[in-house]
């Protein structure tokens, strides 16, 4: 179903799991489950990817987004 959503073959979903960039849900069978916030975070990749950017690069840039994520909702509760 996220093939389909995101155009993403299933074989990079894979790949991209296995590298630690995506981290769906799975149900009790062991179909993974796709959100919204993880379809978002293959749009993000594949414009990554599109970029020339490799797997090692995605990954530190998701890193530090989240990073940079977290660190707004900090400041947003104090503010």
């Amino acid at each position: 179903m996220a093939a389909e959503l995101s155009g993403v073959p299933t074989q990079s979903l894979r790949l991209w799991e296995r590298h630690g960039l995506l981290s769906p849900s799975r149900t009790e069978g062991g179909t993974r489950r796709y959100s919204a916030d993880d379809l978002t975070r293959i749009r993000r990749i594949t414009t990554l990817v599109a970029a020339g950017v490799n797997i090692a690069g995605i990954a530190r840039i998701l890193d530090l987004e989240d990073d940079n994520s977290e660190l707004r909702e900090i400041i947003n509760r104090h503010e």
